[in-house]
């Protein structure tokens, strides 16, 4: 593929396939993956354990979570007037740096709105079904559908708030994004080729 740096970030629901997407669009452009890897270079950033992200991940009002942790320097977090706008901040540096350094994909974070000025920026948004999220959760853990069900929409609404809170858009809104697209209708594969389409078009690739 082009040597054309360019920036992708992927919103998902739960069990949409939103991973999967992005790690097609990251191979098919060349582009470096960024998950919970970005919660590593966090930590590095602010020099932070990185339990501290990965317990609060994508959690509006995260930062009560360290209160329930065991780590010995948690005390000076809020002696030191630590916030949750300080730990927004360590990760939406690692994102920024992480996107200078060439083509990427990012996989929600609000990675969109942290990178909102950058050139060649496309923002995706992957759904599916309610039935198909539920049988993939399914297919991970042990338990009934109903519980998978309620597991999706607790860990959405949290998703959302974080969002919402921190872009001022609202997630999941199709004005929020450049392209939305349900994976229960095409399949993985082909809503991924759809979605690369549709990028080399954006980008007249």
């Amino acid at each position: 593929m082009e040597n054309k740096h360019i920036i992708i970030n992927v919103g998902r629901q739960l069990g949409s396939g939103g991973h999967v997407i992005a790690r097609m669009l990251a191979s098919e452009f060349n582009a470096k993956l960024y998950d919970k890897e970005i919660l590593n270079l966090a930590a590095k950033e602010s020099g932070f354990s990185e339990k501290i992200f990965e317990q609060n991940d994508e959690k509006k009002g995260f930062i009560r979570g360290l209160y329930n942790m065991a780590a010995p320097h948690v005390g000076g977090v809020y002696e030191s007037g630590f916030s949750q706008e300080n730990l927004f901040k360590f990760q939406s540096d690692a994102i920024r740096k992480a996107a200078a350094k060439g083509s990427c994909v990012f996989v929600g974070r609000c990675a969109d709105y942290v990178l909102r000025d950058f050139e060649n920026v496309v923002n995706i948004f992957v759904t599916a079904s309610m039935h198909d999220r539920v049988e993939q959760i399914l297919n991970k853990q042990n338990m009934d559908p109903s519980e998978a069900k309620h597991q999706i929409q607790q860990a959405e609404a949290k998703r959302a708030a974080y969002y919402n809170y921190y872009t001022g858009k609202k997630w999941g809104h199709a004005e929020s994004y450049d392209l939305c697209i349900n994976t229960s209708v095409l399949g993985m594969d082909d809503s991924a080729k759809m979605v690369a389409e549709f990028i080399r078009k954006r980008f007249k690739m």
